[in-house]
């Protein structure tokens, strides 16, 4: 699994927790309009629903991708 390096200088690219919609919980990065960052882990589980298909995760990013667009990467489900 890729992560992009973090930097601590700027705080550009950060570890936080969020709340993914995804109906699959099969890709490792996300496009930042799937994205809500969470103030802590305990915030993204109340606020998960697996019927809309939105999961806890704690996530890195957002990173600039290749094509440009702002990605979050996966680093594990809650």
């Amino acid at each position: 699994m890729f992560h992009p390096p973090k930097d601590s200088e700027t705080h550009l690219v950060e570890e936080c927790y969020a709340v993914i919609y995804s109906p699959k919980q099969r890709r490792q990065r996300f496009p930042a309009n799937c994205v809500e960052v969470m103030a802590s882990d305990l915030a993204a589980l109340e606020c998960c629903d697996e019927a809309a298909h939105r999961y806890p995760a704690k996530v890195m990013g957002p990173s600039r991708s290749s094509e440009g667009s702002m990605i979050y990467y996966l680093i594990h489900w809650l």
